[in-house]
């Protein structure tokens, strides 16, 4: 059974925690923006811009790699990042990686395609994406770690969840500007227009960084910092003590990278190539569908304040084991009202809603000796072995089995199945003591008590 701490909580500056929230939201802005007009590029230009002398399914299935290439970078930024994030700070890493993530997304627009360099031209491609990749592993983590520790008990959930409204704002924004793109001739869209998208990059990159230098560091890591009594070694600590959660979180996050990234990047593909839907209908779905995400985010992060991180989580992550097969059914009438209300529900449970929950459940997991490379190692592994290649092996399957899509909705399935035992074998995190330097562990976690101020706030 756990106990209240006997010292009273820390008083939380508000003015502190409103400009985290609001860097957080505009870094993964940021983030999602670069992923959204990436992998729409991957779906309707990029197999025609770089890899124009193979079959149409084949340069489909390279753009894809192309886009995978980034998750394998991620846990690499992830690990040299979260280091730095452990030992120097959250506010440090989250600056430098926004400029190496926009640097890098910048660089796309101005590539020269395989008609004007061949084959080096998708070698480049795979390096900017690459740096993207490096850049965005220590991105969410540190933001939701940030925002995390800076708010107060009982709002933790509410607070944290704005990162996945920064991820539906950067969806919504991406759709957009693609919207925007396809208003063009074809001919200009694929000799110019598509470069605009990627340039365009920059006006969210100089606000963010704007917000980011102004940013103060988390009351909880200035805690920990005058605390400590010799340097940190985060990366040592986690793998002596931290391992088995970091598992944790690589299963719990297996099935949900898998679904997010399956219904924000191959659903598209799926419905052009197989289905017939017009292209142009493509970003208005993901920006119905990232709107409707951003709210979900809250809503599950403010339930999940009120009846706990792993009831909320297992809740949604049950639902989407069920999600795939009746999607792809509706998918495949191909009525306009029926892909609409697929994606809008993908968006809502698995691409925002679950993961506006993870925020502030993947934080209050680790101790504070090696928070940030704890979530930041556990999300980015899992998400090579999801997200990054679940396009890919979604590409494949319907090509070994003639378009069907059986195996790509069993393949969701099963990887959610995982994701939701993971959680039901997680501890309750709950309003944790986030200066508690051990990990979560069933009954012994130590809890805050809410104040009335925390309770007036939510």
């Amino acid at each position: 059974m756990t106990t209240a701490a006997n010292l009273p909580p820390t008083p939380v500056d508000q003015s502190k925690v409103r400009k985290a929230a609001v860097a957080g939201l505009i870094g993964t802005t940021l983030e999602l923006y670069d992923f959204v007009i990436y992998g729409t590029a991957s779906a309707l230009v990029f197999s025609k811009l770089f890899f124009p002398n193979i079959s149409p399914a084949a340069a489909l299935l390279a753009s894809f790699s192309t886009f995978a290439v980034g998750f394998l970078f991620r846990p690499l930024g992830g690990i040299f990042f979260s280091h730095f994030g452990d030992r120097l700070g959250r506010k440090w890493v989250l600056v430098v990686t926004l400029l190496l993530m926009g640097g890098a997304t910048l660089a796309i627009g101005l590539l020269p395609t395989f008609g004007q360099i061949g084959l080096l031209a998708p070698i480049l491609l795979c390096i900017c994406r690459a740096a993207q990749g490096f850049g965005a592993g220590a991105e969410q983590s540190g933001g939701a770690t940030l925002l995390t520790e800076s708010a107060a008990p009982g709002t933790r959930g509410k607070l944290a969840s704005l990162i996945m409204v920064g991820a539906a704002a950067g969806t919504a924004l991406g759709a957009l500007v693609w919207i925007a793109a396809q208003s063009l001739a074809p001919n200009d869209m694929l000799t110019w227009g598509w470069r605009l998208v990627f340039l365009s990059s920059i006006f969210v990159t100089i606000a963010a960084l704007v917000i980011r230098r102004k940013l103060d560091e988390s009351p909880v890591f200035e805690e920990i910092k005058q605390a400590r009594t010799e340097p940190p070694a985060p990366l040592r600590e986690v793998a002596k003590y931290g391992k088995a959660n970091v598992l944790r979180v690589i299963l719990m996050n297996f099935g949900v990278s898998t679904q997010s990234y399956t219904i924000q990047v191959f659903m598209a593909s799926y419905l052009i190539s197989v289905i017939g839907t017009d292209p142009k209908f493509i970003p208005p779905v993901l920006l119905i569908g990232s709107l409707c995400g951003g709210v979900a985010a809250v809503s599950f992060g403010i339930l999940s304040d009120k009846i706990g991180r792993r009831r909320v989580v297992s809740l949604i992550t049950g639902s989407l084991i069920l999600f795939p097969a009746p999607a792809f059914l509706l998918l495949t009438t191909g009525s306009p009202v029926a892909i609409v209300l697929v994606m809008i529900i993908g968006f809502m449970l698995a691409c925002q809603g679950v993961v506006g929950v993870h925020m502030s459940y993947f934080p209050e997991i680790f101790g504070s000796r090696y928070r940030y490379a704890g979530v930041t190692l556990g999300r980015e592994f899992s998400s090579i072995i999801g997200g990054g290649i679940a396009p890919m092996i979604c590409a494949a399957l319907l090509g070994m089995f003639s378009n069907s899509w059986i195996p790509v909705a069993i393949y969701m399935s099963v990887t959610m199945l995982i994701s939701f035992i993971a959680t039901r074998m997680t501890p309750e995190t709950l309003n944790r003591d986030l200066t508690d330097p051990e990990d979560a562990a069933h009954g012994k976690s130590r809890i805050v008590p809410v104040t009335s101020e925390a309770q007036h706030v939510q």
